[in-house]
């Protein structure tokens, strides 16, 4: 099932055009993860998709309505996106600020409800920061802060949750920690999950589907044994892969590679002075 796709849309800044004509579908109650090289529209495609930019032309729909004409409040309880770099207002506590993800769901005066309250704390519990409610967000390290983002987006309550990014400023142990988090909500509670990462093994691992782009094309779409090959990658990346299987998941996993384009750069800047190079032995 797909309640969420875009049709020829083509999205950029000025008369510049970062997207163009894209035609995506991303699968109901799934994980997927977009990948590609820095510029190839990953998160321009996302905010387009959450209203954040408009795009030129074509459409993006959820439940077969154009989202630019839904009402804000209506699409905040469908959808909710944590950006790239998320900033907040000085001042603020943790619990402060994941409680403006219950924004949507508050009627008059906004206050704070049995059932906020309630939506706020599993929030903070389900990443980790339940110790930092009652400190102010401008006091956490760069990793706390990507965590208490995360959980005013899981406050939201929406079905379908837009991540760009989540990993960045994470180490090792807290990426884990956030995307198995993630993965827990789209098994245990059928939650739409679309985020992009840079990580190809962590995309792998974790996303059901893949949206390998390059320069706003789509080069390949499906499960991670058709995305993560050698050839797309080589395609997206410009890298030479080699791919091996992860022992634990089985799932297949970049094990090394190298650069393509570089290396061809590098012969051809250098040719003229290895034509004049003698060696003698």
């Amino acid at each position: 099932m797909v309640r969420l796709y875009t049709e020829d849309i083509s999205i950029g800044y000025g008369e510049r055009l970062i997207v163009k004509n894209l035609c995506v579908e991303i699968p109901d109650k799934k994980i997927t993860t977009i990948i590609g090289s820095n510029g190839c529209g990953k998160s321009t495609l996302l905010k387009a998709i959450t209203r954040i930019i408009p795009h030129q032309s074509g459409s993006a729909l959820l439940d077969g309505e154009e989202i630019s004409k839904i009402n804000t409040k209506t699409l905040a309880k469908k959808m909710a996106i944590l950006p790239q770099t998320p900033e907040s207002v000085s001042g603020l506590t943790v619990g402060e600020l994941v409680s403006y993800g219950r924004f949507p769901h508050q009627k008059g005066f906004g206050k704070l409800t049995k059932k906020d309250i309630e939506a706020i704390d599993w929030a903070l519990d389900a990443t980790g920061t339940s110790e930092f409610k009652y400190r102010p967000v401008d006091a956490l390290s760069g990793g706390q802060r990507q965590r208490v983002w995360i959980a005013m987006a899981l406050a939201q309550e929406t079905d379908i949750i837009f991540l760009d990014e989540p990993t960045t400023y994470l180490d090792m142990a807290h990426q884990l920690e956030v995307l198995e988090c993630l993965q827990k909500l789209n098994r245990e509670q059928d939650r739409t999950i679309i985020m992009v990462l840079h990580d190809l093994n962590q995309a792998a691992r974790f996303a059901d589907y893949i949206i390998a782009l390059k320069e706003g094309e789509v080069v390949k779409a499906g499960n991670c044994e058709e995305v993560i090959t050698h050839e797309v990658l080589e395609k997206v990346f410009q890298i030479d892969a080699v791919i091996g299987r992860d022992p634990r998941t089985k799932k297949p996993m970049c094990l090394t590679y190298h650069l393509i384009k570089g290396e061809n750069n590098y012969e051809e800047a250098f040719s003229p002075v290895y034509s004049n190079l003698s060696v003698s032995y």
